[in-house]
C-alpha cells in the first residue's frame, strides 16, 4: 500500500458484518411496539448514525415524549442482539481482506457509531475478539459521525497520524467523516446507496470487498 498508509480502520455494520437489515427488522419491529411505523427507507435514512440521535429523529417527528427513549433503545437493541446471534456473518471478502492486511504488518483499527455491548457482541459472533490492534465506538463520545472524533480517537489508540489510516464505510456519514479526519476512505455502500452523489468524496469506491482488496493488492507487493 502506499507507504504512508500503516493502518486499515473498518467500520462495523456494513462493512465487517451483514447487519444493516438486521438493523433495520430490529427498528421497524421496536419502533412499532411505541406506534411508530418505521419503512425500510426510513430506517436507510439513518445509516451511520448513533442511535440515541436515531431515538430522538424518530420520537420528535411522530410527536412523542422525549422520556421513551431509554425503553426504546433497551427494546431495540435485545432484538438486534437476538437477531445477530441467530444470523450475523461477515460480509462477503472481510475475512480474506482481514488475513491480507494482517499477512502485510497493517495495524487494523475499528471505528463504529455502535455501542460498545453491540461491537462486543459483533466482534464475539465473527471470532474477531482479539484481532484488531484499536476499538473505537462513538457511543460516549462528544461527537458522532460525520464529525470526525471517532477516526481520530481510532488513529490516536492506533498511535498514528491520521493520513497514515485508510478508512473502509459504507455510509455517506462514515465517509464524510473520515474524510473529515483527513484519511483516504474506500466506500463500498449497498446497492440502495450507491448513487448518492456525496459518495464522491471518497477516494475509491467499489460495490464488493474482493475489489477493495484487489485495490490494496495494487497498492503494496504482498
Amino acid at each position: 500500500m502506499n507507504l504512508r498508509i500503516k493502518a486499515v480502520i473498518f467500520d462495523m455494520d456494513g462493512v465487517l458484518i451483514e447487519s444493516e437489515y438486521l438493523w433495520r427488522r430490529a427498528m421497524i419491529a421496536g419502533f412499532n411496539e411505541w406506534g411508530m411505523a418505521l419503512t425500510e427507507d426510513d430506517c436507510r435514512k439513518t445509516m451511520g448514525m448513533r442511535f440515541n440521535e436515531v431515538i430522538r429523529l424518530w420520537l420528535k417527528h411522530f410527536q412523542l415524549e422525549s422520556s421513551l427513549a431509554p425503553q426504546i433503545e433497551i427494546r431495540v437493541i435485545a432484538l438486534l442482539l437476538e437477531y445477530i446471534d441467530e444470523e450475523g456473518t461477515f460480509i462477503e471478502g472481510i475475512p480474506e481482506l482481514i488475513h491480507w492486511c494482517k499477512a502485510n504488518h497493517m495495524k487494523l483499527g475499528l471505528a463504529t457509531s455502535s455501542s460498545h455491548q453491540l461491537m462486543e457482541a459483533v466482534l464475539k459472533k465473527l471470532q474477531l475478539s482479539v484481532t484488531f490492534d484499536a476499538l473505537c465506538s462513538a457511543e460516549f463520545l462528544k461527537y458522532a459521525k460525520p464529525h470526525p472524533e471517532v477516526f481520530l480517537n481510532c488513529a490516536e489508540k492506533l498511535g498514528l497520524e491520521a493520513s497514515s489510516c485508510m478508512v473502509i464505510e459504507d455510509s455517506l456519514n462514515g465517509v464524510i467523516s473520515a474524510k473529515a479526519a483527513q484519511m483516504q476512505v474506500v466506500a463500498v455502500p449497498d446497492d440502495a446507496h450507491a448513487d448518492l452523489r456525496g459518495f464522491a468524496l471518497a477516494d475509491y469506491q467499489f460495490k464488493k470487498m474482493d475489489e477493495v482488496l484487489a485495490l490494496f493488492k495494487t497498492l503494496i507487493k504482498e
